[in-house]
């Protein structure tokens, strides 16, 4: 017999005790399960893929400075130059880099007109060997020709006539079927015609953070531009061994400019998510030091209720009570307090996650991680519990008649 009563009975006579463990379980339970929540969204987050073939590319800064620089001419003869280069497999120029925080957007509309509601997407700057470059995957329609690039000034407001979307642009334009987006006309800068001549499977925009952070547009022009980013894929393996020889190549090539910011696309994506990674670290000390914290409160409380009770132990074990009966005593009483705590907690988890979800537009928790939680915290209140429960059953009989 567990002895319920005698012990429910003997918890009211030490109710503050028992309630600040239950309230402390409580919070602990409310905390964590939250804080696990967010470390999965984020961990979710940080694990979507880009669409880039991101362990073979990387992208570098082009800054020229000399006075009538041929900046087209320039262009193409690097371009060229480094798709030559044995270890390359292309390399292209590019406004925006994903993940990269910083980029172009617009909003693309099925009808022309100020009014219409438009869809917003990340805009990239490409030629027609873009999506090689890339590493996106063309599921439907066509990639981009030669005669379809077009140069574009730092002043220049005229879209080419053509683009290529992603799967989740396309869907967003055209819910009903994602794939008769192909051959479509759809409008950008209120009422410039733009036709999809083809969809990619996927392509991130440069903001993590976006709830459009999947809608991206492809559009055929090369920048006139004295700062140019030229976004390079390497063959397989070899793309820490390329980059050193592509700023050694750029720079020595050509004295009026200067190369900088020669980075990978996985550095691009830590750097990016470096603030998710920061806040899960954080919220796992704070998981860490709660669980600690409410341990240490059990050991606590039970040694606390074991150094007041030792007569009352001892004269049980003199009547004939086993070492495991003493046991199962504080371990079913801290059993009851943890049963308290855990169902406030639970309330108080999902209260909290309520308000996360309102103020965070974050999705709501699921009933499975509490349910998780809570067996976690009876494990721990048993864990915390069975050394000081331990050290009552060794209490001697003899106790019972020695304690005044």
């Amino acid at each position: 017999m567990l002895e319920i009563g005698l012990i429910f009975r003997a918890l009211m006579r030490n109710k503050i005790g028992a309630l600040l463990i239950a309230l402390q379980i409580a919070l602990t339970l409310a905390i964590m399960v939250n804080a696990i929540f967010m470390i999965q969204d984020r961990n979710v987050q940080m694990s979507r893929p880009s669409g880039l073939d991101e362990s073979n590319t990387f992208y570098l800064t082009n800054t020229v400075f000399g006075e009538n620089y041929n900046l087209q001419a320039a262009l193409q003869t690097d371009l060229q130059k480094l798709r030559n280069m044995d270890g390359i497999d292309n390399a292209i120029q590019i406004n925006a880099v994903p993940l990269s925080d910083g980029g172009w957007s617009m909003g693309l509309a099925r009808e022309p007109g100020e009014d219409k509601n438009s869809v917003g997407t990340a805009i990239y700057m490409v030629d027609e060997h873009g999506i090689d470059t890339l590493g996106v995957n063309l599921i439907a329609g066509q990639n981009f020709t030669q005669q379809d690039i077009a140069w574009r000034g730092a002043q220049d407001t005229k879209w080419p006539p053509k683009a290529i979307v992603t799967k989740a642009l396309a869907t967003s334009l055209f819910p009903d079927d994602w794939q008769s987006a192909v051959g479509k006309t759809v409008f950008i800068s209120k009422d410039q015609p733009m036709q999809i001549i083809g969809i990619v499977e996927q392509l991130q925009a440069p903001w993590n953070g976006w709830s459009g952070v999947e809608r991206s547009t492809l559009v055929p022009s090369q920048l006139e531009s004295k700062s140019a980013k030229y976004f390079i894929r390497t063959e397989a393996g070899r793309r820490d061994e390329m980059m050193a020889a592509v700023e050694k190549f750029l720079s020595e090539s050509d004295k009026q400019r200067i190369i900088r910011q020669v980075m990978t696309v996985e550095d691009t994506r830590k750097q990016s998510y470096q603030q998710h990674i920061a806040t899960n670290k954080i919220l796992t000390t704070v998981i860490i030091t709660l669980t600690m914290i409410t341990a240490f409160g059990i050991v606590g409380l039970a040694i606390f209720s074991i150094n007041r009770r030792t007569k009352q132990i001892g004269t049980r074990r003199a009547l004939g009570a086993t070492q495991w009966q003493i046991m199962r005593y504080f371990m079913v009483e801290n059993f009851m307090i943890s049963a308290v705590g855990v169902t406030i907690g639970a309330i108080g988890a999902i209260a909290l996650n309520y308000w996360l979800v309102n103020t965070f537009q974050i999705d709501p928790i699921s009933i499975d991680l509490i349910i998780y939680g809570v067996i976690a915290l009876f494990i721990v209140g048993q864990l915390a519990v069975f050394y000081p429960a331990k050290r009552a059953s060794l209490i001697s009989p003899a106790t019972a008649t020695r304690t005044t």
